[in-house]
């Protein structure tokens, strides 16, 4: 009886557990396939160069420019430098949700990151993230040069060329949600 007892019990906590075990490794994988679809969008981006960068302006309408970013950061965080006279600083901080779109050099793919963006304007971050190409477009630089960083909340990638697919029937693009953390 003890032993029945036992296994009773041992069964018991197998079966409680059970679903756990299912998410955990549902988890897993999904971050195996996360972790693909970031280094596929890291790819991407570095190959790109440029990129476009969406604001929304003040009657909500889209507002596209090409912009020339910085290597995207380990959790792809995008920095730009910029006028702080121009209309995308204005927007920005009307309205902080952005959208960058990187097509894959050889046009295969493309990234799509939906982000907050932040006015930084920090002498060190500038100093971090400053390219000398730019000297004739910022003369006096600490006035006329800010940063925008972009922090992803998620992000849509296609690359044929790195296996990276859309589903066949809706054409829906796979997604990366990050987790952000305030």
């Amino acid at each position: 009886m003890k032993l029945l007892r036992k296994y009773s019990y041992s069964l018991l906590a197998l079966l409680l557990l059970l679903p756990f075990i299912g998410v955990s490794q549902n988890i897993e994988t999904k971050d195996s396939l996360n972790l693909k679809l970031i280094n596929a969008a890291r790819e991407i981006m570095t190959a790109a160069g440029d990129c476009a960068l969406t604001t929304l302006d003040e009657e909500g309408r889209p507002r596209v420019r090409a912009m020339s970013p910085f290597l995207p950061e380990d959790d792809l965080t995008v920095w730009f430098g910029t006028n702080p006279k121009s209309r995308k600083v204005e927007q920005i901080k009307n309205d902080s949700r952005v959208t960058l779109f990187y097509l894959d050099s050889d046009a295969s793919g493309y990234v799509m990151i939906h982000g907050i963006a932040q006015i930084i304007d920090d002498p060190k971050e500038e100093e971090k993230y400053w390219k000398n190409e730019w000297e004739s477009f910022y003369p006096n630089r600490p006035v006329d040069y800010l940063l925008i960083k972009v922090t992803p909340l998620w992000l849509e990638v296609i690359s044929y060329t790195r296996g990276v697919f859309g589903d066949p029937a809706t054409w829906q693009p796979p997604k990366v949600i990050f987790d952000i953390k305030q």
